[in-house]
């Protein structure tokens, strides 16, 4: 995986993990890959990946069972697709409307 480097390595793990969890693997109440897996996937220190982890488990997306591992969360899709509509509504349709002004483009230029 290629890192940018505006956004911290674990998010941009936290983004990945969530994209396969919206596309379906893992499922909800399925179990992740664990924390090396993902860390031997991925090119990156395994305590990098425990703090993705440990974000994704803040923002209810995967849960932890001791000893056995980490789960993805029954509502899982629900949380992170809201999630990332807010983001967008909040945060990068405000800059595409004003890049769009700056330009001169119109709703009806992209709808072309």
């Amino acid at each position: 995986m290629e890192f940018r480097k505006q956004k911290p390595i674990y998010l941009q793990i936290a983004d990945r993990l969530m994209e396969q969890i919206l596309s379906g693997e893992p499922a909800e109440d399925d179990r992740m890959p664990s924390v090396r897996d993902v860390a031997v996937n991925m090119g990156v220190n395994p305590n990098t990946v425990m703090r993705t982890f440990e974000q994704l488990q803040s923002e209810e997306i995967i849960y932890n069972r001791r000893g056995v591992g980490y789960f993805v969360s029954p509502d899982a899709k629900k949380r992170i697709l809201a999630e990332q509509r807010r983001e967008f509504l909040e945060e990068e349709l405000p800059l595409i409307k004003q890049k769009m002004q700056m330009l001169g483009i119109t709703f009806e230029d992209v709808m072309k």
